[in-house]
């Protein structure tokens, strides 16, 4: 449950993030339908807007509401409500410890150890 609200909480925030980008990749996707709803120089085919008039004009917009609500200026209110008796918090489970599925590590060799295996020094 807590991981589901995590990603809902991230991908909010990416999405506040990224308003425009997402704009002009609404604009991308949707040019032929933005130019034959929304496009203003409609009767002037020269200028070639193909509804660039629409996307400055959202973007504009996006970027005024950001300049009018600075980061600083949001308030939230938060109120205590006491928990009903039956939501009481209760002492965490301990759950059984795992089986061990490795061997114990080997003991920590050290240079005055004799070495073990294959390795011989050379004689000199």
């Amino acid at each position: 449950m807590y991981r589901l609200l995590a990603y809902v909480l991230c991908s909010l925030l990416l999405l506040q993030t990224l308003e425009q980008e997402l704009l002009v990749v609404n604009y991308e996707l949707n040019q032929a339908r933005i130019t034959a709803r929304y496009c203003v120089n409609k009767a002037r085919p020269q200028l070639k807007c193909n509804g660039k008039c629409h996307l400055a004009k959202q973007l504009r917009q996006a970027d005024d509401a950001d300049k009018k609500a600075p980061a600083g200026s949001v308030r939230l209110k938060f109120e205590l409500v006491p928990a009903p008796a039956r939501l009481a918090l209760t002492a965490p489970r301990r759950w059984p410890a795992a089986p061990a599925r490795y061997a114990a590590p080997a003991a920590p060799r050290y240079a005055d150890a004799p070495a073990r295996g294959v390795f011989r020094p050379p004689l000199v």
